[in-house]
Order: C-alpha cells, then structure tokens, then sequence
C-alpha cells in the first residue's frame, strides 16, 4: 500500500510493471538485503539499482551502464562532473552497457567506443537503445498509437527527455511539452496547466503522454485522469548488433552457477 511519494517513483514504477516481483528500499543496503532474506527466504535473486558504488555490499556480477551521451570515460567525479564512482572502478565491472544509443550506431563509432573505454579481457562491452512500445491509457490500459495525424502534448518530469521527444517528432504530426525536473511532485496548479494547454491544443485528434515513472506521480489525480486521453509511453531496452542474446546468456550462466554452488 506504499505510495510513489513514499518509497520513491522508480521503485514505485518497478513494482507496478513487475507486480510478481518483491521491491524493496532500503537506505543502507548492507541492512536492507538481510531483511529481504528473511522475510523473504524463498529469494533466489537479488537485483541492485545504481549500486555498483556502494562498497559494504559485494555483488556476485556487476553490470556498469553508461550513457552514449554521457560516456564515464568523459565524465568527472563528483561535485565537478556526475560520477558517484572514480573512472578507474569500471574496472570492477563484470560488464560494460553503453545505454541510450542511437539504433543508427555504426560499427566503427561502436569499435572507437569500445577502444576508448578500453575494457579489460573477458570484460564485454555491449550497446543498446530505448525501445518504445504501444502508448496505454493511464488509467484503462488500452492501446493506441501515435501516427501523423496526431498532436500531442509531453508530460514529463525526467532527467533526459530527448530519446522521448526524438520519438514524437518522428512519430506524431506536432508535439508540445510541458517539462519539469526530475523527480517532479505534481500539484495542483500543474494539473490545471495541463489541462489548460490541452484544451487550447487546436487538432482533431490530440492526447497526452508521460513516461512511466511520471505516470506513478500523476496518480494522485486518478479522479480526475477519466476526463483526458492520458496515456503512457513504456519503454524497454533494445540490445545493438544482436547482442542481446550474448549478454542473456551472461546473466542465465551466473544464476545457474550460483544456484549450483549453493547446493
């Protein structure tokens, strides 16, 4: 029964799109994972999010992503640039993702990528994009689709906005924003800026969309969602250069051997 304000909207947003899947939040991780197990013993897998710096808690496999736009090799640590971590932890990596990349990416900029991380042997170094899928209404959870006959308004309180606006541009006829920082809690006076732009949106066919994470902190006006074509754009991960099933396989390997070690 916790709220997105409560735990937080990623977590909030896990548990939605995995609901078979137990979240849990926890500020000292090396506290929070005991707590699991023992609520819990029936855990076969844990998963960390953003975690590959925190010290106290060893992973079995760790799996450093990086953004295209935003390569560790080209960031500074904290306060001067975004990293949590020194550059030279990615060498604790067991993998490498390069996130958020363009589906255009050629094989050279992916080998000049690869020559500039310069991983370790046996360290891969996979690439990936943000793949959308079918908008559903926030609230029914029926589908539509987005073509060129289509205006729409973006919702959305994220950090990066542009792979989503990149899509609507390529997608819809015209598209407007209405963008806030990260984290954003809407209120009140957001609300009535929403439906105030939407209503002087002049095309036929016109409705909204928010990412996922937004979705989880709009719904504390669920009463009022009946009244829009409100929907939400998922997304998933799309491995580059049919590495998808390689890196699959990273993953189903460490699980099956743990499994075994612990028999």
């Amino acid at each position: 029964d916790s709220t997105a304000l409560e735990i937080g909207d990623e977590p909030m947003q896990f548990h939605l799109k995995f609901p078979d899947v137990a979240v849990a939040v926890g500020e000292q991780r090396i506290v929070a994972i005991p707590q699991i197990l023992h609520d819990r013993p029936e855990t076969g897998v844990i998963i960390l999010d953003d975690a590959f710096q925190h010290r106290a808690v060893k992973a079995g496999l760790n799996i450093l992503l990086t953004d295209f736009n935003h390569l560790f090799t080209r960031d500074w640590f904290l306060p001067t640039g975004g990293l949590r971590d020194q550059r030279s932890s990615y060498r604790r990596a067991d993998v490498i993702v390069v996130t958020k990349c363009p589906p255009s990416l050629e094989s050279t900029q992916q080998q000049r990528i690869i020559e500039e991380i310069a991983p370790l042997p046996g360290q891969p170094v996979y690439f990936s994009e943000i793949a959308y899928g079918s908008p559903y209404h926030i609230l029914t959870g029926e589908t539509t689709s987005i073509d060129n006959t289509m205006e729409v308004l973006l919702v959305s309180g994220i950090a990066n906005p542009k792979p989503l606006k990149n899509y609507l541009e390529d997608h819809a006829a015209t598209y407007s924003e209405l963008l806030y920082s990260d984290h954003h809690i809407f209120n009140t006076d957001d609300w009535k800026q929403i439906v105030n732009h939407f209503q002087n949106m002049k095309a036929r066919h016109k409705i909204i969309v928010t990412t996922e994470k937004d979705a989880v902190r709009l719904m504390k006006y669920r009463e009022h969602l009946t009244e829009l074509p409100f929907y939400v754009l998922p997304i998933h991960c799309r491995f580059l250069f049919g590495e998808g099933p390689a890196f699959n396989n990273i993953i189903t390997t460490f699980i099956q051997g743990f499994d075994t070690k612990r028999q």
